[in-house]
């Protein structure tokens, strides 16, 4: 089968940052599917492990968390779906990646696609789908109220793909206001087509941006980027008791202490750690898969894809590569179909 890795950590400027691979096509056991790849799209949790990861043995590494295909095989322990399911989902970090014409992946993270999307259109939701319900509704715990704080859910980096989502999803789930945080104007506008109430400049002082709209502290906010950049203006904006639910990396990592005051309470979310871990729980990410796919056939929510490319090789997935590290994206870049 076709597939596209790397050996060696490069920058994307490198000709062998990503390389064609031929591989054999793995068999299914235990509770793994075996999907015949049709679409996946690029997150920037692809573009960090390409640059600083670095494989053991000479082995390549197969990159790639999101996908939509089709079921072809299934293990001998598999309940939840049967060859010929269309399924979507993000994989685990741990296990070779979506980047490859034919995948195992655990039934227990993987949802049945929405029926109204393309393989294209479903492939850019997994990830960004999982890590935005995993942290409004399994970390911050919106059906929790925060006493006296606002119905308000603030969202840094509102045009982002795991912003794009998380609007929609408080939009439709909740009676929250939401604002959303952008800085230049396409992606404003984007940010509030997906529903967001209020925008703010992100590139400007958070606490004053927020305080200008004269709405109230608002009880949550999901930092989604550059959260060391705004850790002051969260602490000085959110409401005592107040909860913040962050899943960006921290070079430097982040000083806490000034949510001390305000007994605020920080939350982690990293969308890996069920099936990292294989938690008892583990099948929640099945489970939201699939509700995420009932809200957008009834047309509540709408996929973040943005951009499709193609076919699905090295070349192609360099050049997306490159814009995810541009910063510049908005929504999901998305590439679709291996070459015949």
């Amino acid at each position: 089968m076709r597939a596209i890795g790397f050996h060696t950590p490069q920058p994307i400027t490198s000709p062998t940052a990503l390389i064609d691979l031929e591989l054999p096509v793995p068999e299914a056991h235990g509770r793994d599917l075996l999907v015949e790849v049709k679409a996946v799209s690029v997150n920037p949790v692809d573009t960090k492990v390409r640059r600083n990861f670095q494989p053991a043995g000479g082995e390549a590494r197969i990159l790639g968390y999101d996908a939509a295909g089709i079921v072809k095989a299934v293990g001998p322990d598999v309940s939840l779906f049967k060859p010929g399911d269309e399924v979507y989902y993000a994989g685990a970090i741990g296990r070779p990646g979506t980047n490859a014409e034919y995948h195992l992946v655990d039934e227990r993270i993987v949802g049945r696609k929405p029926k109204s999307l393309s393989f294209a259109e479903a492939a850019a939701l997994p990830l960004t789908a999982i890590t935005a319900y995993e942290a409004l509704f399994h970390r911050l715990r919106l059906d929790i109220p925060v006493p006296g704080a606002a119905p308000v859910v603030l969202i840094t980096g509102g045009a982002g793909g795991v912003g794009s989502i998380a609007i929609q999803l408080v939009k439709q789930l909740t009676d929250f206001t939401v604002v959303a945080t952008a800085s230049r104007p396409e992606t404003a506008a984007w940010a509030k087509s997906l529903g967001a109430d209020h925008i703010i400049d992100h590139s400007k002082p958070l606490a004053e941006e927020y305080a200008a709209l004269g709405i109230g502290a608002p009880g949550f906010v999901f930092s989604v980027t550059h959260s060391v950049q705004h850790r002051l203006d969260l602490a000085e904006l959110i409401a005592p008791a107040g909860r913040i639910c962050l899943i960006d990396d921290f070079a430097e990592g982040f000083d806490i202490m000034a949510f001390k005051g305000k007994a605020v309470s920080l939350h982690w979310e990293m969308m890996f750690s069920r099936p990292m871990f294989e938690t008892s729980d583990m099948i929640e990410q099945h489970k939201l898969l699939n509700h995420v796919a009932e809200l957008i056939d009834a047309g509540k929510i709408r996929t973040t894809l943005d951009t499709v490319l193609g076919p699905i090789t090295a070349e192609t997935l360099m050049k997306a590569h490159a814009i995810i590290e541009s910063n510049r994206a908005r929504g999901k870049i998305v590439l679709e179909g291996f070459p015949r």
